[in-house]
């Protein structure tokens, strides 16, 4: 398995990986901090799952690499939000600031969303937030500089900009305090689904017991216990996707 080498992600499966143990199971683990090697492995058959991406992330990148990896079961859902060193609110944004997004397709439009949210700027109301890019946007009053940059390092973007989009897990990483620096919050519960974490893989690992045994493990009180008790802006998120459903919902949402 090949997994994001951060807290939400690295320490819930160290708590999978003992709890297989006491079942006879062993879960090799490798953990990485880019975000294209874990699915083109996965692809390549050198590992069997990875864990470190939401769906919008998982289908943008099937797209573009002509992989053919698919969600498992959902783990967990990471709020992001736009902030700010230096602001106390949007309504002091200077024209022609520079606020950091992410490169990503799939995490683009979710900045710009909560920019159009916070009145910044206007975009193509008919755009679903997956697919929102700076082509849709319509209205930009302030004149705003878009610094794309990879999400992994926007909390290292604040600051050398006005604002920066991010996830709350990360700002909290960088050492910034996420309640003083906090311009606007996602709060929107129609991105859930598209945002939500998942254990990935290819589809023949869908109907194994080693898949079944993972979900029971990343599902079990004491990973959902760590997902209450962690301040990172996560929220524990089985609900939606889970190896018995996960085939249907993968095929709709990806046919978007």
């Amino acid at each position: 398995m090949i997994v994001t080498e951060s807290a939400p992600y690295q320490e819930p499966t160290e708590l999978v990986k003992k709890k297989l143990a006491g079942q006879g199971w062993t879960l090799q683990t490798t953990y990485v901090t880019d975000i294209i090697q874990p699915n083109n492995t996965v692809q390549q058959g050198e590992y069997d799952v990875n864990f470190f991406q939401h769906l919008a992330y998982l289908k943008q990148f099937n797209r573009d690499n002509g992989t053919a990896v698919e969600p498992l079961f959902s783990v967990y859902y990471g709020r992001s939000g736009l902030f700010s060193l230096t602001l106390d609110s949007f309504d002091d944004l200077p024209q022609g600031a520079k606020i950091s997004i992410p490169v990503d397709t799939s995490n683009n439009g979710r900045a710009l969303q909560l920019l159009a949210e916070a009145g910044v700027i206007e975009v193509d109301p008919d755009k679903p937030v997956t697919q929102l890019s700076q082509r849709d946007i319509t209205s930009n009053p302030k004149k705003v500089e878009f610094v794309e940059v990879d999400q992994q390092s926007l909390a290292q973007t604040l600051p050398d900009v006005a604002a920066g989009f991010g996830f709350v897990r990360l700002i909290a990483e960088a050492g910034y305090d996420v309640d003083e620096s906090t311009l606007i919050l996602e709060d929107d519960p129609g991105v859930q689904l598209p945002f939500s974490v998942v254990v990935a893989a290819k589809a023949d690992f869908r109907d194994t017991e080693a898949a079944r045994v993972l979900q029971e493990a990343y599902h079990s009180p004491e990973v959902q216990q760590w997902y209450a008790d962690y301040e990172g802006g996560v929220v524990a998120y089985t609900g939606e996707v889970t190896l018995e459903n996960s085939a249907q919902v993968w095929k709709e949402f990806s046919s978007e």
